[in-house]
């Protein structure tokens, strides 16, 4: 069990830290390519080598929805296209700040999954991750304002896009929190099949902008300016990041998963330290506590599943002496 939390762990870590690492190229390829073209292109690619891969795999019975296409396209539509067009839209409407701002709002991603959770299960989550989460938080908060609450006064000014990156932020929850569904199935399954119906509504909506001159067709000109940001987007945060993500959700359960999205921000930051950013005491302090809240969750969850295990192999009738 020990192996499986290990395990769960570095797939989500693998997954958040390239999802960080994803902004700044992001903003590099907004320059050129409009944000639901570019959200449309990195997961059609994405989607091909998913396809073939599943095919080599586990054959054509694979692309079966077993009755289930209503649920894979809900949540393939809230993770390719909720998300991935909400996020770069704001992104690409705030301009320079976005890049940070996208990142952090990631963050948030763990309140919004213990308030989706809460509602549905009516039941709230274990005090030690709430504590875990709220230390995570305020440690990425300390990383990206480098301790200026300023930051919060000009995000003010970016209302409707910080709204945009908001809603995808959710988007990405409902996607996550839905894989346990689908438990039965493959991590490679579930992620081609809902990567495959989003690309379909993504295609939707880029080809209907078009045709009513909503949306400007790139050429092939600029989709090939663009192309080592493209590659990087479509291998990294694309393919493994969500094979990783898919993965470790399933080991770690959606809530404690989602922990390790406070790695987004800080990888971002740490990408823009090594182009010659000078990390303050506040930033430092920040990304000590995001890492003592990865530590301390993975510890407490731990402790809790031995508990769990001495607890069903004692007899019954006698009592376990609490933690």
């Amino acid at each position: 069990m020990n192996k499986q939390l290990l395990l769960g762990s570095i797939f989500c870590m693998v997954a958040s830290m390239s999802w960080g690492a994803m902004f700044p190229v992001a903003h590099i390829a907004l320059q050129e390519i409009d944000p639901f073209y570019f959200s449309f292109l990195r997961y059609f690619f994405v989607t091909v080598i998913l396809c073939g891969l599943l095919w080599a795999k586990e054959g054509l019975s694979a692309f079966r929805f077993e009755g289930r296409g209503k649920s894979l396209l809900f949540f393939g539509t809230m993770a390719f296209t909720v998300y991935n067009m909400g996020v770069f839209l704001g992104q690409d409407l705030m301009g320079e700040p976005g890049t940070i701002a996208a990142s952090i709002m990631e963050v948030l991603m763990p309140m919004i999954s213990i308030v989706l959770l809460s509602i549905t299960t009516r039941k709230l989550p274990p005090s030690y991750t709430l504590a875990t989460i709220l230390v995570a938080l305020v440690g990425a908060v300390l990383v990206i304002t480098n301790g200026n609450l300023t930051f919060f006064t000009t995000a003010s000014e970016h209302l409707i896009p910080l709204v945009f990156i908001f809603i995808g932020v959710v988007g990405w929850v409902v996607y996550s929190i839905g894989g346990g569904r689908f438990n039965t199935w493959s991590t490679l399954r579930y992620s081609t099949l809902t990567c495959l119906l989003g690309t379909g509504v993504n295609f939707v909506i880029v080809t209907t902008s078009s045709l009513f001159q909503w949306l400007p067709v790139p050429t092939v000109e600029t989709v090939m300016s663009i192309k080592y940001e493209m590659a990087f987007m479509v291998l990294l945060p694309g393919f493994v990041a969500l094979l990783s993500w898919n993965a470790g959700i399933k080991l770690l359960s959606p809530l404690n998963g989602i922990l390790f999205i406070n790695l987004v921000p800080i990888t971002t930051f740490a990408m823009m330290a090594f182009q010659g950013y000078e990390i303050s005491r506040y930033e430092l302090c920040g990304t000590l506590l995001v890492i003592l809240a990865l530590i301390g969750n993975n510890h407490f969850q731990r402790k809790q599943l031995q508990y769990r295990s001495v607890t069903k192999q004692q007899p019954s009738g006698r009592k376990v002496p609490s933690m």
